[in-house]
């Protein structure tokens, strides 16, 4: 009998839990929003008529929606009660590509799950402030080419912050941040994707605290051409962990990343003053860490305004552990060709702008590597000479030797996003 009140008053100090956490909700939001039938139409119409400085609350459940998302009003928060407990689910979407498409600025996205989106999971476009917080984007089917792009995709955005995110299963990069400027991506979380994170096309990026693993390529600092913003620089990407990714490359045909080697730690390819410091880099099969022209994608150059080059990239302090044991892909095979197995810890494709093999590299336009540490022996390094080597094998030289990245290069500057 005792068990018995003890259950009865445990039950109804749960509702009462419940009843208090709702309240405070709708005290604390300008609308609350439950799962149900209506919830599609009730979240669009609250995300148009919301006005700049109000909240809107999705509370916990699953929300199963048929058509996209999208809010273009100023100020707005969106927030739901933790990513594993509101769960805007896209499983059954009709209509629309992204799940929810965000074009206006200074918005905070917080604690809410997108699941199966039918392309991209969360798109910002042309913000100018976008905070997404606390969130999660997942395709629950595991790794497919079918799946979305991206999980959260801020692109032509102006202070970006994300922080304490969750990326699993897109067909291209689970966290990206592309064509914008003044970036922080920390505390969060990639795992099978093929890419984990991305910065492209991008100026003023710091990228810390997080973590990538079981994707194809941990972290990759792109610069492409054929975009309206090119020019990648001034981008630092500290204190990560790039750890075991060995997710196959699931990219649709014809996507740039689909060249990424299944097993890659970090790809820094044609950006310029770029400082990867104090990572913990292990795991990976194909390569701990490639730096590299554009080229060294193998496809067409067209844009006469791009440069294709890397310029000044800095790697110091990291920690390296085993790495390069079983190269894949096209350019896994072009690299172990040169080196063989295991692969050298850090690897330059060593193009260089043409001056610059009889004149030298510039001090200050350098690849520098330096104060870096391996769990067992030393960190290793190839120069493939990738060049000559693809002309006329006879002329390459490819070379182990560091001494000449040896040095120095002023530290990137640190990024502050207002309210960050």
């Amino acid at each position: 009998m005792r068990a018995e009140r003890v259950g009865a008053i445990a039950v109804r100090l749960g509702l009462i839990a419940g009843f208090v956490t709702l309240v405070q909700a709708a005290m604390a939001a300008d609308f609350v929003i439950q799962p149900g039938p209506d919830a599609q139409d009730e979240i669009q119409e609250a995300l148009i008529e919301a006005e700049p400085g109000q909240t809107i609350a999705l509370a916990a459940g699953v929300f199963h929606l048929t058509d996209g998302l999208s809010l273009d009003v100023d100020k707005v928060t969106v927030k739901g009660a933790g990513m594993d407990q509101t769960i805007l689910s896209f499983k059954g979407q009709e209509v629309g590509s992204e799940g929810l498409m965000v074009t206006s600025s200074g918005v905070t996205l917080r604690d809410f799950a997108v699941e199966d989106a039918k392309g991209d999971a969360i798109k910002v476009m042309g913000a100018d402030g976008i905070y997404l917080i606390n969130l999660r984007t997942e395709w629950t089917g595991g790794p497919k080419e079918t799946n979305g792009a991206y999980g959260l995709y801020p692109v032509s955005s102006k202070n970006v912050l994300i922080d304490g995110c969750v990326a699993i299963g897109a067909s291209d990069a689970g966290i990206y941040v592309g064509q914008s400027e003044n970036i922080i991506v920390r505390n969060s979380r990639a795992e099978y994707n093929v890419a984990g994170f991305e910065i492209e096309n991008s100026y003023y990026a710091d990228v810390y605290d997080n973590v990538a693993t079981h994707n194809t390529g941990g972290f990759l600092v792109f610069d492409l051409p054929d975009l309206p913003k090119q020019g990648g620089h001034d981008i630092r990407v500290f204190r990560n962990r790039s750890v075991d990714n060995d997710t196959p490359n699931f990219a649709p045909e014809g996507n740039i990343v689909g060249m990424v080697p299944q097993g890659t730690g970090f790809l820094v390819m044609a950006n310029t003053n770029v400082e990867v410091f104090e990572n913990e880099i292990s795991g990976n099969r194909t390569a701990n860490f490639l730096v590299g022209s554009y080229y060294t994608s193998g496809q067409e150059i067209k844009d006469e305004n791009y440069d294709p080059i890397p310029k000044a990239i800095h790697i110091h302090h990291n920690r390296f552990g085993k790495g390069g044991w079983a190269p894949a892909g096209e350019l896994g095979e072009f690299v172990k060709e040169i080196t063989g197995v295991p692969v050298p810890d850090i690897i330059w494709d060593g193009v260089k702008p043409l001056p610059q093999y009889i004149l030298g590299t510039p001090e200050d336009e350098r690849i520098v590597i330096q104060g870096n540490v391996k769990n067992e022996g030393e960190v290793t390094f190839m120069n493939l000479d990738a060049l000559f080597y693809s002309i006329w094998k006879v002329l390459a030289t490819p070379s182990r030797d560091l001494d000449d990245h040896r040095g120095t290069l002023p530290p990137v500057k640190p990024v502050t996003i207002p309210g960050a």
